[in-house]
């Protein structure tokens, strides 16, 4: 599988520019196609060549995503596909022998996975939805949507065509594919953007695409098309495959992107308020307050004789429990709730640290609350985490959202205000290392060195080690030295590296986590992946990480100096 992959690597990067020297960024918004081109340098203007909404772009893997949704929204059968072995493009699907689903089969890339034949997928059907979500029948500038048959990488559409589209798709028919696209810039296993959400958060819900450039058969392009989180369409590409458009232009391109509108807050939350501390009395404008929602100001009193002015616009509801004592109780959606202990627990003043906190305070409500009646049922106190009372601040409301479903995935998650210690983060450390420059990622993997940035829907990612493995990379490096410090751009990783059990698809370094994750050592093949993998760790701020042929060549030569070791 290294042999394969390494070659159909070095064929997609045939004739390609490593670094791209222009970006085209194009959205669909307020009824019209908005376009950016950035450029090496930081300037966007003027455009050159001119660039607009009646450009041809290559529809290319893209495709793959209208069927992901079409079947989706119609309840079609998409059962897991099984990879044989023969058919070359199982190099973005799975192993000969394993499967994979539809989730990871959009992520991946995975063609055989939905061609419209094995789906089952007929024309009538095909084109009355997308009459219905077009307005009218495919025809002139949707033709390309006409037939499910005729979708093809190489065929040309327009682009505010394309960004139409994507448009004309709802929110609850988008739902299922923006969740399984979040995997491409957290996931190393399924998406080109793997380690960019670093830039991101979780605004990008994209398919990669990579294809040959119009004007120049030998060259490539790459990049993503999809949704931001409000649901605005949206389009890039540059010169490279789709990597190198993520490695090269993530920071910009996350800089210049639309301002992301406030997205539906999904989830339910209920939390109980202040169950150590029995409420005496809610008094309001109008005097003390009876069982019923609350709307407007408010002050609780406590049996200990202290208060708290609070507000509140339905979502507090006050309750009477046995024997007569007064209860609050709050229902909120999930990033409400998250906004809500980030005001109460922190603050928002170091954004990096306010966006690792949010995510150790959702993935601290997922692994703690209860589900009752559908919704997430939850204690505000000081044994589990604070939860302000108060709607939530625009700032602290805006860091939840950035951070929308990701948690970290693979360990107990806990933190505190100024204490740190295994599986907990100490806030006070985190807006050290935040103001030091830190991303939150990394906040994240210094206090969870065993987790993993994912989501709900997305917890595939948990490192079970292969001792074997590490072994003998950790036997190796040191014979590995004096021929890699002779290599530019090399840079031995900060810690020994973690290797982990794959469990489908093919081997790939992380690179934020400093984890490979590969099959357990059975072969030659085996160990010159892993140190492959190795290379594109110590490779990481280089170009030449980027390089698959440069990086297996030199993987082979360091497997042969084990050999002359022996």
């Amino acid at each position: 599988m290294r042999v394969v992959r390494a070659a159909l690597m070095a064929a997609l990067l045939v004739a390609a520019p490593a670094w791209s020297a222009s970006l085209d960024v194009a959205w669909w918004k307020d009824g019209k196609t908005e376009v950016r081109q950035l450029r090496q340098g930081g300037a966007t203007l003027p455009l050159s060549p001119p660039f607009d909404g009646a450009r041809q772009v290559p529809l290319a893997s893209l495709w793959k995503l209208f069927v992901y949704v079409y079947a989706s929204d119609n309840k079609v059968a998409m059962p897991d596909y099984r990879c044989g072995g023969r058919d070359p493009e199982e190099v973005y699907c799975c192993d000969a022998g394993q499967s994979i689903g539809h989730d990871a089969a959009l992520a991946q890339s995975c063609g055989p996975f939905f061609s419209p034949g094995r789906l089952m997928i007929t024309a009538a059907p095909w084109r009355q939805y997308w009459t219905a979500r077009l307005g009218s029948a495919p025809a002139g500038e949707f033709a390309w949507l006409a037939d499910p048959a005729q979708l093809a990488p190489g065929r040309l559409v327009r682009l505010d065509s394309l960004l139409r589209a994507l448009g004309s798709i709802p929110a609850a028919s988008r739902q299922d594919a923006e969740a399984a696209l979040l995997r491409v810039v957290l996931d190393g296993r399924s998406g080109r953007g793997a380690g960019t959400a670093r830039w991101f958060g979780s605004q990008l819900r994209v398919k990669t695409y990579s294809w040959h450039e119009q004007r120049r058969a030998d060259a490539r392009i790459g990049g993503a098309a999809g949704w931001l989180a409000d649901g605005t369409p949206i389009w890039f590409g540059g010169a490279g495959g789709s990597s190198n458009v993520f490695e090269q232009w993530a920071p910009r391109l996350a800089a210049s992107l639309p301002k992301v509108g406030a997205a539906d807050d999904s989830g339910c939350v209920v939390v109980d308020y202040f169950k150590r501390y029995p409420i005496r009395a809610v008094r309001g404008e109008r005097g003390v307050a009876g069982p019923g929602p609350l709307n407007g100001r408010y002050h609780v009193q406590f049996e200990n004789g202290q208060n708290l002015a609070l507000r509140s616009t339905g979502e507090l509801m006050l309750l009477q429990e046995k024997g007569g004592r007064p209860q609050l109780r709050g229902r909120f959606g999930v990033n409400e709730y998250v906004a809500r202990v980030l005001d109460r627990e922190a603050s928002t003043n170091e954004p990096e640290a306010a966006k690792a906190l949010a995510i150790a305070a959702r993935t601290y409500l997922q692994q703690n609350a209860v589900t009752v009646a559908g919704c997430q049922q939850i204690a505000d106190s000081s044994a589990t985490q604070r939860v302000s009372a108060s709607p939530a601040t625009p700032a602290a409301l805006a860091i939840a959202r950035w951070t929308d479903q990701l948690i970290v995935d693979g360990v107990t998650v806990r933190y505190h205000s100024n204490q740190s210690s295994e599986g907990t983060m100490a806030w006070s450390e985190a807006v050290r290392q935040a103001r030091q420059g830190k991303h939150y990622d990394e906040l994240l993997a210094a206090a969870y060195p065993g987790g993993a940035l994912s989501t709900f829907g997305n917890t595939g990612a948990r490192c079970r080690r292969l001792a074997q493995n590490e072994d003998w990379l950790a036997r190796s490096v040191p014979r590995w030295q004096r021929v890699l410090l002779r290599e530019a751009g090399y840079e031995a990783p900060p810690q020994a590296p973690l290797v982990c059990a794959l469990q489908s698809g093919a081997p790939y370094s992380e690179q934020s986590r400093n984890r490979i994750f590969m099959r357990p050592l059975a072969s030659r093949e085996d160990r010159i992946t892993l140190a492959h993998e190795y290379l594109h760790l110590g490779l990481r701020h280089h170009p030449r990480g980027q390089d698959e042929e440069y990086v297996e060549r030199l993987a082979r030569r360091l497997v042969d100096l084990n050999l002359e070791a022996l």
